[in-house]
């Protein structure tokens, strides 16, 4: 999340999260629902249900769909494990396609634990981390329809770290 964004440094709840998210216009909009978010915000899973309201001309789901499903987790992700005292935001994402989106599609997006303290590691001085993480958008039937890639942007705030100077 950017600097000045209304939920930088506020901490919530996974199930408000879910629901929020679910009702964000441009994602409700598109279809996209968040089904899943685990208590300690290192699994995010999202659906997205193709159908003629929201599909292209070939009844399969948009690319742009299919981002979105993807965008803005592991930044909320790697903002809620972090804390207030952190800055999170995407620098950049990428898409890949394999096949069509058609039916349910479905990507589960995780940031472990384990990441997330190298990242603490790397910004205790105030430093800059830039790491990058990845997720397959799969098919119901278990074939990977597109891999989604993002490259995340995480320091802790500069007042943060003048209370620690």
């Amino acid at each position: 999340m950017k600097p000045g964004s209304k939920l930088v440094g506020k901490i919530i709840s996974p199930r408000t999260f879910r629901i929020g998210m679910s009702l964000y216009p441009p994602l409700l909009f598109a279809g996209v629902r968040v089904e899943h978010v685990a208590d300690d915000w290192t699994t995010v899973r999202v659906r997205h249900r193709v159908s003629w309201w929201n599909g292209n001309h070939n009844g399969a789901a948009f690319g742009g769909t299919l981002s979105a499903m993807t965008d803005p987790f592991f930044g909320l992700m790697a903002l809620q494990q972090l804390g207030a005292d952190y800055v999170v935001w995407n620098t950049s994402a990428s898409i890949e396609f394999f096949k069509a989106g058609r039916g349910t599609v479905t990507a589960t997006m995780q940031l472990t634990s384990d990441e997330v303290d190298a990242i603490r590691r790397v910004t205790a001085d105030g430093s800059k981390s830039v790491t990058r993480h990845s997720t397959e958008i799969v098919a119901s039937d278990g074939s990977v329809v597109a891999r989604a890639q993002q490259q995340l942007y995480a320091r802790r705030s500069r007042t943060a770290v003048a209370k620690t100077a």
